[in-house]
C-alpha cells in the first residue's frame, strides 16, 4: 500500500505552540461557497482567491467578511493585482468602520494535504505588503462532496512562519558547519478554529437555508431565439403554421406546469420547519438507540446486580464499562421524572381546561367579528334604503323643482320666450 509523502510546506512543529485562536463567522463561508459556485458554473479559468477581513487582538483573530480578488501574472507567477486590490481593500475598510476591520489573511482552494508551491507567491505578497501575520484559509471541495452532513467543515486554517530549512543527509555523513546564517523557508501550521455568529448573521443564514429548499439549477446554454420561431411562420402551407401553434401551446402548458411547482414563501417556511423537526426526531431516535445498545452490551453484573453462574465476567463480547457514561445515563433517567406529571388525571384535566379556554377565546373572537360584519351590513342597508325613500318622494312630488307634468325640472326654449 503506497504511503503519501508528507507535504514539505507543512511545519513539523506542534500547532499549539503559537497560541492563536481563530473565530470564523458563517458569512465568510457563504461568500466563499458563492464564489466557488459562480466560478465553476461560469467555467472561469484561473485559481479561486479571495481576501479575508476581520480583527486581530493579540493572539485572537476574527474572520468576519471576505471578497474575491483579481489576479495577474508576473514573472510566470500568479499574484494579486496590486492596484485593484488596494482600491478594493480601501473600499471595504470604508464600509466596515464600526468595528474597524482590516486584512487578516486570504483564502483559496487547497488539496487535503495542504498548501502547494503555487500558493507561495500570493502569500509572500500579502506578508510583505499588507499583514506580516496573515493566515490562509484552505477550502477542500473534494472533502465537501464526499463528506456526510453534520461532519467537520471542509476547510483548514493555516498560519505561516519562517523556519530553518533542514537538508536531508545520509546516515553516518558529517554535516558541514558554516558560520553564515541558515536559510529560512516558509512553513505552514494548522490552526484550531471555532465558529461564531451574531444575530444579523443568524437571520441571514436562516433566510438562505429556507430559500435553498426552492432552489433549482437552470441550464443557461439552451437558447430559443425569436428569429428561429419566426422563420417557420413565413413558410407556405397551413400545416406548418398549425404545427407551430401546437408546439407553442405545448410549450406554454409546460411552462405553466413548471410555475405550479414553484413554492410560495409560506410553503418554504412550512417545509423548513417540518424538516427541522424531522431531523431533530431522527437524531433523538438515533441517540436513544445508541444508549439502549450500549446498556444491552454491558456485562450482566451491571444490569442484574448478580453474576450468573454460567457466564464468566471476563468475556470480551461485552462493552467496556465507562462509569462516567453510566452516571450521565442515570442523571438523564432521573430528569425524565420532571417531564412526566405525578398526577396524570389532574394534568389531563388542567390541559383540557386550558384547551377549552383557548377554544372559547377563539369562538368569542369569531362572534365579535361576525357582529361587526352584521353591523356594517346594516349600516350600508340603511344608507341604501334612505336613498331609495328620498328618490321615491321626489318622484311623487314631480321632481326636485316642485312642478308637475312633463317639466321635470328642465327649462326649454318656449319657457324663455314666454
Amino acid at each position: 500500500m503506497a504511503v503519501d509523502a508528507p507535504n514539505p510546506l507543512i511545519s513539523t512543529q506542534k500547532s499549539s505552540d503559537s497560541g492563536l485562536q481563530v473565530a470564523l463567522h458563517p458569512l465568510v463561508l457563504l461568500t466563499i461557497s458563492d464564489y466557488i459556485t459562480r466560478h465553476t458554473l461560469r467555467r472561469q479559468k484561473g485559481p479561486v482567491v479571495g481576501a479575508l477581513l476581520g480583527q486581530q487582538n493579540g493572539r485572537e483573530i476574527t474572520i468576519e467578511h471576505a471578497f474575491e480578488c483579481l489576479l495577474s501574472e508576473a514573472e510566470d507567477e500568479i499574484v494579486l493585482n496590486q492596484t485593484w486590490f488596494e482600491e478594493r481593500l480601501q473600499q471595504m475598510k470604508d464600509v466596515h468602520k464600526v468595528p474597524a476591520l482590516d486584512l487578516v489573511g486570504w483564502y483559496s482552494i487547497l488539496p487535503a494535504s495542504g498548501p502547494q508551491p503555487v500558493h507561495l507567491p500570493i502569500h509572500r505578497q500579502i506578508l510583505h505588503s499588507y499583514n506580516e501575520s496573515a493566515i490562509l484559509l484552505g477550502f477542500h471541495p473534494i472533502t465537501a462532496l464526499g463528506g456526510s452532513a453534520g461532519g467537520k467543515l471542509p476547510l483548514t486554517i493555516y498560519e505561516s512562519n519562517y523556519e530553518a530549512e533542514e537538508t536531508a543527509t545520509a546516515i553516518g555523513e558529517d554535516k558541514e558547519m558554516k558560520d553564515g546564517e541558515s536559510q529560512l523557508a516558509l512553513r505552514f501550521k494548522e490552526l484550531p478554529y471555532s465558529v461564531e455568529t451574531g444575530e444579523a448573521e443568524m437571520i441571514g443564514v436562516d433566510f438562505v437555508a429556507r430559500g435553498g429548499g426552492n432552489a433549482t439549477a437552470v441550464d443557461g446554454t439552451t437558447k430559443t431565439p425569436a428569429t428561429e420561431k419566426s422563420e417557420p411562420l413565413s413558410d407556405k402551407g397551413k400545416g406548418k403554421t398549425r404545427a407551430n401553434k401546437k408546439s407553442e401551446e405545448q410549450d406554454s402548458e409546460a411552462s405553466k406546469a413548471d410555475e405550479q411547482h414553484i413554492l410560495s414563501r409560506e410553503d418554504e417556511e412550512l417545509i423548513a420547519s417540518l424538516t427541522a423537526k424531522a431531523n431533530a426526531i431522527k437524531m433523538l431516535h438515533a441517540r436513544i438507540n445508541l444508549i439502549a445498545i450500549y446498556l444491552q452490551n454491558l456485562p450482566p453484573s451491571y444490569i442484574l446486580n448478580v453474576v450468573p453462574e454460567d457466564v464468566e465476567p471476563t468475556e470480551k463480547k461485552y462493552t467496556p464499562v465507562n462509569h462516567s457514561v453510566l452516571r450521565s445515563i442515570q442523571a438523564l433517567l432521573t430528569r425524565l421524572s420532571l417531564l412526566v406529571p405525578a398526577d396524570a388525571v389532574a394534568f389531563e384535566r388542567e390541559l383540557m381546561s386550558e384547551q377549552n379556554d383557548v377554544n372559547l377565546v377563539s369562538l368569542l373572537s369569531t362572534l365579535t367579528q361576525s357582529i361587526k360584519d352584521v353591523r356594517e351590513t346594516g349600516r350600508k342597508f340603511a344608507i341604501v334604503d334612505t336613498q331609495k325613500s328620498i328618490k321615491s318622494k321626489s318622484d311623487r312630488s314631480g321632481g326636485p323643482w316642485g312642478g308637475s307634468g312633463s317639466f321635470n325640472g328642465v327649462m326649454g326654449v318656449g319657457d324663455l320666450l314666454s
